[in-house]
């Protein structure tokens, strides 16, 4: 295995042009793992630790420009108020040492289901920027998962950046594990609101062969809080609407059944998570003017 250190941006390129297999490494916290455990053995790991743009995070006036490599302390510390269900999500990473070096990109590289980052990007509508020799691309959220462990990065491409609209509502993420910290989710779900178009997005991870949003849900949920002047007046979602959002959430998961738990199990907690999340967010909406402002 030949360990590629290129010192800049440009060089990194040059080297997964000329190696296109060669296995992009910044936190190592996945890659790592399935070198030790003999899962993959590839010819070429290419340290990506060197380059500083990838490290760095830009809050513009309706943007996040998020580096692939900002470790999840940093979220926590610096982009709550801008980014808050990614934050929630940085919190449940692994350790306090993992979350000292892992990054998004990594998550986004990986494109496990499991994937801790990902419910929280599909509810914020993000897009990554990925580039090449050739050039850069943006590809939205939702395009990006393209199969178990599988993205839509050509071979030649490495993520450069993340970019997240700026938080105009409340958002909620919440994480279901065997345990409180070190642990792959048995599910996850993300929820956010954006008063500004009025629309409501999810994300759910660890619950289908790739992360996914519940779409049917959100638009049920879109209509009701048209047709009852909600975002308008504030009043409380009826019960009947917030049931039936979590039983479309519930139903829009395609789980399996494996040793962290069974498809059942997922599926009910899937729900759960999202009636309790639409509860929540809503309250902090009605509960601050109707806008994030003081949320926080």
């Amino acid at each position: 295995m030949d360990f590629l250190r290129p010192a800049s941006w440009e060089e990194a390129l040059a080297a997964k042009a000329e190696h296109p297999t060669a296995v992009p490494i910044a936190g190592g916290t996945d890659v790592m793992v399935e070198i030790n455990f003999d899962h993959r053995r590839p010819e070429y790991l290419l340290d990506l630790n060197r380059i500083e743009l990838l490290s760095e995070w830009e809050v513009g006036e309706e943007n996040v420009r998020l580096g692939a490599s900002v470790p999840y302390t940093r979220i926590m510390e610096n982009l709550r108020a801008e980014l808050p269900g990614l934050a929630l999500a940085s919190h449940t990473v692994a350790s306090p040492q993992i979350r000292n070096r892992g990054g998004v990109g990594g998550n986004l590289g990986t494109a496990s289901p499991a994937g801790d980052a990902h419910p929280a990007l599909l509810a914020a509508g993000a897009e990554v920027e990925v580039e090449s020799v050739r050039g850069s691309r943006f590809i939205p959220i939702d395009a990006f998962y393209t199969g178990v462990k599988r993205n839509a990065l050509e071979p030649d491409e490495l993520i450069k950046t993340v970019h997240i609209k700026k938080a105009d509502g409340p958002q909620q993420y919440s994480k279901v594990g065997t345990r409180n910290a070190m642990v792959i989710a048995v599910c996850a779900f993300g929820l956010a609101l954006h008063p500004e178009t009025r629309t409501v997005r999810t994300g759910i991870g660890s619950a289908a062969p790739t992360p996914i949003r519940a779409k049917e849900a959100e638009a049920f949920l879109n209509a009701a809080l048209e047709e009852g002047g909600l975002w308008d007046n504030g009043k409380i979602i009826p019960p009947s609407v917030a049931k039936q959002f979590a039983d479309l959430c519930s139903g829009a998961a395609n789980p399996i059944d494996d040793v962290r738990g069974t498809a059942k199990y997922r599926r009910h907690a899937v729900g759960i998570m999202a009636r309790r999340q639409l509860g929540w967010t809503w309250e902090q909406y009605r509960g601050t003017g109707r806008t994030l402002e003081g949320a926080a």
